[in-house]
């Protein structure tokens, strides 16, 4: 249990071991864990206590009970996007012609840590490329996901009356690969973008640069509602979710779980397989299914 009388406050930007967290008054302090690794990302909260006189240094003591933790896994290595979120938003394009996988792994994910997700669709005054997109998400606006279509650099006031009321409160990551125009949309809602190479190269003594850090923003003045940038990626492992689960955090199919056949059914080929039956009717799209089939396989697979 966190000793009562250690600070409390926020981890708003990390690298490593070394971390700025902001405290309720609004301060931010370079904080550092100890041991060898840490367990800290940002949006946690953490119990802190001062190093030095001034108290603009302190120790990571302990790691307050999270509500939900979005990280992605491969057969190498873990990696954490950010704790305690109020909803996630993925940002995909019109172009580049955005990997329907990677949307979908991201999905998974958010799924089973059960987290509310919208899905921003990018520039959409590209005309017959945001159409080629609109089809290709038809099915995640089947299974009821919100699909939110801007032109974030093209029409910048119709975007920010867009997402004003749904950033208004709580925390939202946006997550998505790189060039889907993430830090536009940084910009575009008036955060220092590039505050973030200054405080963390200096603060935490890392010279690496901006987009391989996550960031916390405060959107207003009474700190309500908060933007949580992070990282583009190319791969999104999923590792941590247990094959025999995979199609219970795919909406899709898993309204099907249960009526097979065989108790044990993999959905793939099996006789009497109610998945396969609802995609012969056109309620799974083939896309879904052969990206679930990708994904059963890759965590089938032996670990070494």
């Amino acid at each position: 249990m966190p000793t009562p009388e250690l600070d409390i406050g926020l981890v708003i930007a990390g690298h490593g071991r070394h971390y700025i967290v902001e405290t309720p008054e609004g301060r931010e302090i370079k904080c550092s864990t100890r041991g060898k690794k840490s367990q800290c990302v940002v949006g946690d909260r953490v119990r802190w206590q001062p190093t030095d006189t001034l108290g603009n240094e302190g120790v990571i003591e302990a790691l307050e009970p999270r509500t939900n933790l979005l990280y992605r896994q491969d057969e190498w290595k873990t990696k954490s996007f950010a704790a305690n979120l109020d909803r996630l938003l993925i940002l995909v394009a019109a172009e580049p012609v955005f990997s329907e996988s990677q949307l979908a792994r991201a999905l998974v994910a958010a799924e089973q840590a059960r987290i509310q997700v919208h899905i921003l669709l990018n520039k959409i005054d590209l005309v017959e490329s945001a159409q080629l997109a609109r089809e290709r998400l038809a099915p995640y606006v089947k299974m009821g996901y919100d699909v939110i279509e801007v032109a974030i650099k093209a029409q910048p006031d119709e975007t920010r009356a867009r997402l004003t009321d749904l950033l208004a409160t709580g925390s939202t990551l946006v997550l998505g690969p790189s060039g889907t125009g993430k830090s536009t949309l940084v910009n575009l809602l008036g955060l220092d973008a590039a505050a973030p190479v200054r405080e963390i190269s200096v603060a935490l003594n890392s010279g690496r640069h901006t987009t391989t850090h996550t960031r916390w923003y405060w959107l207003d003045d009474a700190h309500q509602g908060a933007l949580i940038d992070s990282p583009g990626f190319q791969e999104f492992g999923l590792r941590h979710v247990p094959v025999e689960d995979l199609a219970a955090w795919m909406p899709d199919l898993s309204p099907y779980l249960g009526q097979c056949r065989f108790a044990n059914c993999s959905h793939d080929h099996e006789p009497g397989c109610a998945v396969l039956a609802a995609l012969e009717r056109g309620d799974i799209a083939p896309s879904r299914h052969r990206i679930y089939l990708e994904v059963r396989d890759e965590l089938g697979r032996t670990h070494y």
